[in-house]
C-alpha cells in the first residue's frame, strides 16, 4: 500500500509520514529531504533553491522522479511531500493532507530552525507563495484544492501520536472495506446469473 501525507511548511507531515512509517514497518520517502538535499548540494538554502525552482523545472522533475521510481519499485511506501497527493493520487491508497494555523506553523518552524517567530513567518509566506505559483503554472496544480484527498486533518491541537492514531484508524478502515470487496467480487465471479 501506498499512503501519502502532503501538507504546506510546518503542518508536520514529515514528523507524521516518519512515525507511521515506523509504526506500520512502511519505508518512508521524504520529497522534503530530497528537496533539501538538491539545495545543499547547490550550496543554496530552501527560498533561494524555491527560487530558483519558480524558472527551473528540472529542480522539481527531479524531485518528482526520484519518488516515481520508488513507488513503482516497492509496496509499502509513506510518502510526505508537498504536492505528491496530486501528482501520485492514483498510485496512492490513501492520502491525507495535514494543516495548521500559520501562527503554530511558525512556532513549529521557529523551534525547529531555532530563528524567530517573526523570521518563521516570513519564510512560511515566502515559501507557500512560491509554491502555489510553480505548482500553477508547471502542473496546473491549484493546492487550494484538497478533494484529491481522503483525510484532512487539522493537526494544531493534535500530538503526532494522535495523528497518527487518525490515520491508522482510517488505514485499518481501508484495508478491512478493500478485503471485503474483494471476497464479495470472487463470490460474485462464481455465480453465474439466472
Amino acid at each position: 500500500m501506498i499512503i501519502i501525507i502532503s501538507g504546506p511548511p510546518g503542518s508536520g507531515k514529515t514528523s507524521v509520514a516518519s512515525r507511521l512509517a515506523s509504526q506500520i514497518s512502511f519505508r518512508f520517502i521524504s520529497a522534503g529531504s530530497i528537496f533539501r538535499e538538491i539545495a545543499k548540494s547547490m550550496k543554496l538554502d530552501i527560498i533561494d533553491l524555491n527560487r530558483l525552482a519558480e524558472t527551473n523545472f528540472d529542480i522539481d522533475k527531479m524531485v518528482d522522479n526520484k519518488i516515481y521510481e520508488h513507488i513503482i519499485k516497492e509496496k509499502n511506501l509513506v510518502i510526505e511531500s508537498h504536492i505528491a497527493g496530486w501528482l501520485f493520487r492514483e498510485y496512492a491508497d490513501i492520502a491525507v493532507y495535514l494543516w495548521a494555523s500559520l501562527k503554530t506553523r511558525a512556532n513549529r518552524i521557529a523551534a525547529r530552525d531555532r530563528i524567530s517567530y517573526d523570521e518563521a513567518v516570513s519564510q512560511i509566506i515566502k515559501r507557500e507563495y512560491m509554491h502555489y505559483r510553480r505548482f500553477k503554472k508547471y502542473y496546473g496544480i491549484d493546492i487550494n484544492d484538497l478533494s484529491v484527498y481522503d483525510l484532512v486533518i487539522n493537526t494544531s491541537y493534535l500530538t503526532v501520536d494522535e495523528i497518527v492514531k487518525i490515520i491508522l484508524l482510517y488505514f485499518s478502515s481501508v484495508v478491512s472495506a478493500k478485503s471485503d470487496l474483494l471476497k464479495k467480487e470472487n463470490t460474485n465471479d462464481n455465480v453465474w446469473p439466472v
